[in-house]
C-alpha cells in the first residue's frame, strides 16, 4: 500500500516540485496552501476513511502558519501523526517553536530531493 503524505505550502511551484519528487518515489500526495486549507483537507480525508503516513508544511503561509497548524493537529486524533517541516525559516528559537509545536523533523529550503526522501524514509518507516 502506497503512504499518503499531506503537503502543504503556499507557494505552488514548490508544492508542484515536492509533489512530483515524492510522486516519482511511490507515495500519494494531497496538497494544501496554507494551514487552513489543511485542516479542511485533513477533516475531507478522514471522512473519506483515509490515512495519513506524513504532513510536510512549511511555517510562513497566509491564513494560518504552520506553527499554530501543528499545534492544531496535535490536539487532534492524528497528535501521533509525524510532520516534517520544509521552510526557509532557519533561527533557533523558530526551530524550537515547531518541536515544541510537536514537529517531528526541520529541513531547510531549498532542498535536495534526496534530503527530502531520506528524512520522510527515516520519519514514517521507523514508525
Amino acid at each position: 500500500m502506497e503512504k499518503h503524505i499531506l503537503l502543504v505550502d503556499d507557494s505552488p511551484t514548490i508544492r508542484s516540485s515536492v509533489s512530483l519528487c515524492l510522486q516519482n518515489e511511490g507515495y500519494r500526495v494531497t496538497e494544501a496552501k496554507d494551514g487552513k486549507d489543511a485542516l479542511q483537507k485533513l477533516q475531507f480525508l478522514k471522512d473519506k476513511d483515509q490515512s495519513l503516513a506524513l504532513i510536510i508544511t512549511d511555517i510562513n503561509m497566509p491564513e494560518m502558519d504552520g506553527i499554530t497548524f501543528i499545534s492544531k493537529v496535535k490536539e487532534t486524533e492524528l497528535k501521533f501523526l509525524p510532520i516534517l517541516v520544509l521552510t526557509t525559516e532557519a533561527e533557533e528559537f523558530m526551530i524550537e517553536k515547531g518541536r515544541v509545536a510537536g514537529a517531528s523533523g526541520w529541513l531547510l529550503k531549498p532542498f535536495q530531493p534526496e534530503q527530502l526522501l531520506w528524512a520522510i524514509k527515516k520519519i514514517v518507516w521507523s514508525k
